[in-house]
């Protein structure tokens, strides 16, 4: 019965993984919490918990979208404290990052993030904002704009994807979104991915540019790595693209001010795909172009980022 004992043994070294990978999991994610708290005040909205960074204390209401894999902590390391000096600036964890509750999976686009984080948005003080996405972010502000445009005063996608592209789903996401991967991928991978391997993955996205240094620290990579947080992330990533299709038709009929910043060395989100016919669709858009500048914009040209919001709060002051 040789057959039988292989069998069991490898059941036995299963259950062993199993639970040493779950009793990781547990233990990485309490680390990562304990290490990075909640560092603003939670909105509640039909029932879920928005956490938001709220900061400064005058000036016109400006709503900043974190990208995948990250948090509002990405936003508020150099961006949002220089924004403050002149701008109410709210800054939330995305529904499912950070210490934000998620949504249901099946009402989880960026049509429903718009509507939850505009919600709780208003609901923390913030009237008719400017609405600033980063990456994926962007695409959550695009649909915020187009689906709600009556609660914003305009629009600033940086480093934005915005249309169709032709490039396959990162081989990550590949594994991490399907249901099979979202139950036995993610907590292998939340649980054994050395922390070296992490802080050069978030290196790697500054590319061309070096990454700032204490922004990996800052940032806090680990609370990325939590199961719950990885599932999100990579459902939403795998589905983003039909979502995008959904709204590009409404482009033209955007009516309020535009600004988008983008690097033109940016290999995550390509500005010739995305931001350039972006501006071409939508009514009175600018496109801010960074030569040689990549993904990372708010952190390595953040004086730009700003210069774009400035540039759209003066033509709404105009309307």
């Amino acid at each position: 019965m040789t057959w039988l004992r292989l069998v069991s043994s490898a059941i036995l070294v299963t259950l062993v993984l199993s639970g040493a990978t779950w009793g990781l999991d547990i233990w990485r994610a309490r680390t990562a919490e304990a290490r990075y708290p909640p560092d603003g005040e939670f909105v509640t909205v039909g029932g879920r918990r928005v956490h938001m960074v709220i900061l400064g204390d005058q000036g016109p209401d400006l709503v900043l979208i974190h990208g995948a894999s990250g948090s509002a902590r990405d936003l508020t390391f150099a961006l949002a404290p220089e924004l403050a000096k002149r701008y109410r600036v709210f800054v939330p964890d995305r529904p499912g990052f950070g210490w934000s509750d998620p949504l249901p999976a099946d009402h989880d686009t960026i049509f429903d993030q718009a509507e939850l984080l505009q919600q709780a948005s208003y609901a923390a003080g913030a009237r008719k904002p400017i609405v600033l996405g980063h990456s994926y972010g962007g695409a959550v502000a695009i649909a915020w704009a187009v689906t709600l445009p009556d609660t914003l005063s305009g629009l600033v996608p940086v480093s934005s994807p915005s249309q169709m592209w032709s490039t396959p789903l990162p081989m990550l996401y590949q594994i991490t979104a399907p249901p099979l991967g979202q139950a036995l991928a993610v907590p292998l991978i939340s649980a054994w991915t050395p922390p070296a391997v992490l802080t050069s993955e978030v290196e790697a996205v500054f590319a061309p540019q070096e990454m700032p240094q204490g922004y990996a620290r800052w940032f806090g990579p680990g609370m990325t790595l939590r199961e719950g947080t990885m599932r999100v992330n990579a459902r939403q990533r795998a589905e983003l693209k039909a979502q995008i299709k959904r709204m590009i038709p409404d482009y033209a009929d955007l009516k309020l001010p535009v600004v988008s910043v983008h690097g033109d060395a940016d290999t995550i989100v390509g500005e010739k795909i995305h931001a350039i016919p972006f501006t071409r669709e939508v009514p009175g858009a600018e496109l801010i172009s960074l030569p040689g500048i990549g993904h990372m914009t708010p952190q390595v040209a953040t004086d730009q980022v700003i210069a774009a919001v400035d540039r759209v709060e003066a033509r709404a002051t105009r309307r």
